[in-house]
């Protein structure tokens, strides 16, 4: 029985990790989008926006996945707790370059593009956008494990 608590805590705790990560990874979106996001995707309801936090969302989850994967070691759960907050930082980090750098390389101000909804539909660009965040989230986890 004590087993299953210590499991539990253990949980508890990367869950607590992977949603510091998750809110660095929204602040991000937050600074390379046009607006405030939370207003732009719950009070405008953009769907744009929309769909590159919820795309972001799942790239982040699946490098806090295979960094908690990565993390087991005889070295402890301090070590594996700090070595899954710093590969899911440089993920969040990776993500956001990767979306500067495509934004560079597009006509117009990449993020107000994304943030462009015609006819109640997102642009084109965020599921560009959204495409490149999964992948580099299957990459930056493919590269922890």
């Amino acid at each position: 029985m004590t087993e299953i608590f210590e499991s539990t805590g253990q949980a508890l705790l990367y869950g607590v990790v992977g949603l510091v990560v998750m809110a660095v990874g929204f602040i991000a979106l937050d600074l390379v989008t046009p607006g405030k996001l939370y207003h732009v995707v719950w009070t405008d309801r953009n769907r744009g926006a929309a769909v590159l936090l919820g795309s972001q969302s799942v790239a982040v989850g699946l490098v806090i996945m295979k960094a908690i994967e990565a993390s087991e070691s005889e070295q402890g759960l301090g070590y594996g707790l700090i070595s899954t907050l710093l590969y899911g930082l440089a993920g969040v980090l990776v993500m956001t370059v990767v979306g500067i750098v495509i934004g560079v390389f597009t006509p117009g101000q990449m993020g107000a593009v994304v943030l462009d909804d015609q006819d109640g539909r997102p642009h084109p660009a965020a599921w560009v956008q959204a495409g490149m965040y999964l992948g580099t989230g299957f990459m930056v986890g493919a590269a922890i494990s």
